[in-house]
């Protein structure tokens, strides 16, 4: 496994969206970056705040689960709590959703704009214990990178 060099992709994502004022394509060219970008994983997404649950929004990977509760699954979780969800085994994980039986590890990182939550950014893998605190600080702050831009233009998805 490489080691992601998440200041490199933090830089090109503020290449990649300093100037895109459409939040649709902003957010898919942020997950097509980070897709593209992490070694050993099989799905890469984002879900939408859209009422009391999370929907499907931009991803990269076989075809996923539409709606998700709040309090449903790994990325219900981290909607709720407001806090990053880094799972060793996702069939260890009271409640987990399977919408890819490849997946064992996940990393979920909330979306917070303007203090408000408005979706999660959701990574899989097909190893487990893909995540290290290395990887999960480093999505972290891509997320906080995606989430300024984006309240920067008053533009969300």
């Amino acid at each position: 496994m490489n080691q992601t060099d998440y200041k490199l992709l933090d830089s090109q994502l503020h290449a990649l969206l300093d100037d895109e004022s459409d939040a649709l394509a902003a957010t898919s060219n942020f997950v097509g970056l980070l897709y593209n970008a992490i070694d050993d994983i099989n799905w890469l997404g984002i879900y939408v705040l859209r009422g009391d649950e999370l929907v499907l929004g931009p991803f990269q990977g076989k075809p996923a689960c539409v709606h998700i509760g709040l309090d449903e699954g790994v990325c219900g979780a981290a909607a709720s709590t407001l806090q990053t969800q880094r799972v060793a085994d996702v069939h260890a994980f009271p409640g987990h959703i399977t919408c890819d039986a490849d997946s064992r590890s996940e990393l979920v990182i909330p979306l917070i704009v303007n203090g408000q939550l408005i979706g999660v950014l959701d990574i899989d893998s097909p190893e487990p214990a893909r995540f290290s605190e290395t990887d999960q600080a480093g999505v972290e702050r891509l997320c906080r990178t995606f989430c300024a831009l984006q309240e920067q233009r008053k533009n969300f998805i």
